[in-house]
């Protein structure tokens, strides 16, 4: 969990860097929070799946599931700030922000429970 958790921090610091340097200050609150976001997210469905790892299959496919629920709960987070609020967060990099912090802690944490 702490891995995730200072992954997730390390990614948004580098993703928020890359998206600044393409589309210039006005990205930086919608790469931060959604950085957070796919942070917080993470952290969260690592620490649900973590606990029965080794455990029972049935109650490891069911946490499993509600990790995924919590991504696609971010993903809907990103359509309505996008849809809502176009001009605080624009879609592409707002996308950007959260795929680019979200898909590579996802990785990691498959890694992480073999």
């Amino acid at each position: 969990m702490i891995v995730a958790l200072a992954g997730g921090l390390l990614l948004t610091a580098l993703v928020t860097g890359a998206l600044w340097r393409v589309w210039g200050a006005p990205v930086l609150l919608p790469a931060v929070t959604f950085g957070l976001v796919a942070t917080t997210v993470q952290v969260a469905s690592a620490a649900l799946v973590r606990r029965v790892a080794k455990g029972e299959f049935k109650l490891l496919v069911r946490r499993w599931g509600v990790g995924m629920g919590l991504r696609a709960l971010g993903i809907a987070l990103f359509g309505g700030a996008s849809w809502f609020m176009p001009e605080r967060f624009p879609p592409l990099p707002t996308a950007f922000a959260y795929l680019g912090v979200v898909v590579p802690l996802l990785f990691l944490e498959i890694r992480f429970l073999k």
